[in-house]
């Protein structure tokens, strides 16, 4: 068995035993999650997804030495870049998974969820989104192992993106109601305004119904597919081994629920976090654009530390500059 593999088994039975234990012990049916159980659960997820890059720090030259994994990539990698770019591709999933939690917070509302079914249905949703992550980046990475230049694509598409989400104005707002997927579950299902006291599918006059319950936890897996076009090719912006980009993302979606209520009462206060997110893939979209000149000028390892530090930057500043102006607006 190669290093990759092991590596991946080693990965994949960490996180099912952390879910196992997340869900046996940490998601009891109708018991609402408090800030303080919210926090550890964040700085348990943060704490495994820290202490991978440290392993990829020591770990990484026998893993950048197998020849499959230089043949997708087409570049060799040293252990500390491995797990820098690991480090930026997971921040940059994280910032995004900030953003991701305002819409969730807007499909809770309009369905009317009680808070005491949030932690099932958070994590009924998060292990459908994590199947279908994992599927969308089994294609991506294939498709861009074959046709290398599907990264213009994807980098054209980030700008795109980018601008977008920068220039976006409240009109813009998503509208749980009025989407596409709910359109669809009307035609195809019967649904029902009601929860079910916590189910997802019951009998009404002897026939199946589905209940709200159901129509959110399809909502928050499709959202999160949704910004999964945003993250997955920014993050191949930032590194192009499968290994990275398949552990960001797992650890960043993770880590989703238990930031949820953490953040919930405060995201909104996080006014600009959306321009500096935008700020982020604009530069990488550019990056992505120009990778075959910028490696002409600037090494590898100093690509990923600039990356680094523009989404250190540029997510913490918009961060802080909420901050400042809702401070500002309230005096």
């Amino acid at each position: 068995m190669s290093t990759h593999a092991v590596v991946y088994l080693v990965f994949g039975i960490v996180i099912v035993t952390a879910l196992v234990f997340d869900l046996g012990l940490l998601s009891k049916k109708n018991k609402s999650i408090t800030i303080q159980q919210a926090l550890y659960q964040t700085v348990f997820w943060v704490g495994l997804a820290l202490a991978f890059f440290v392993f990829l720090w020591f770990e990484g030259p026998a893993l950048t030495s197998e020849n499959d994994i230089q043949q997708i990539t087409g570049v060799t990698t040293t252990g500390p870049q491995l797990s820098l770019e690991f480090i930026s591709a997971y921040l940059m999933e994280w910032s995004l998974s900030i953003d991701n939690i305002f819409v969730f917070i807007l499909i809770f509302t309009a369905f009317g969820v009680k808070a005491k079914h949030f932690p099932r249905v958070l994590l009924v949703g998060i292990v459908i989104a994590i199947l279908l992550r994992v599927l969308f980046i089994t294609v991506g990475v294939a498709l861009v192992a074959k046709f290398s230049w599907i990264l213009y694509l994807f980098g054209v598409f980030l700008l795109y993106t980018g601008y977008k989400m920068f220039t976006a104005g409240e009109e813009d707002e998503f509208v749980p109601q009025e989407s596409g997927v709910y359109r669809f579950l009307q035609k195809m299902l019967p649904l029902v305004s009601h929860d079910g006291d916590g189910r997802y599918r019951m009998l009404e006059d002897g026939k199946p119904v589905y209940t709200s319950l159901f129509v959110v936890v399809v909502l928050l897996a499709a959202t999160d597919l949704v910004f999964a076009l945003d993250s997955i090719p920014a993050v191949m912006g930032i590194s192009k081994d499968p290994l990275v980009i398949y552990t960001s993302n797992i650890f960043a979606v993770l880590g989703l629920r238990s930031l949820f209520f953490l953040l919930r009462s405060a995201v909104s206060q996080f006014e600009y976090l959306q321009q500096g997110i935008a700020i982020v893939l604009i530069f990488i979209g550019a990056k992505m654009l120009g990778e075959h000149f910028i490696s002409q000028w600037i090494d590898k390892n100093w690509q990923v530390l600039i990356s680094l530090g523009v989404i250190l930057v540029c997510i913490s500043g918009s961060v802080f500059y909420s901050i400042i102006v809702k401070k500002k607006r309230s005096e």
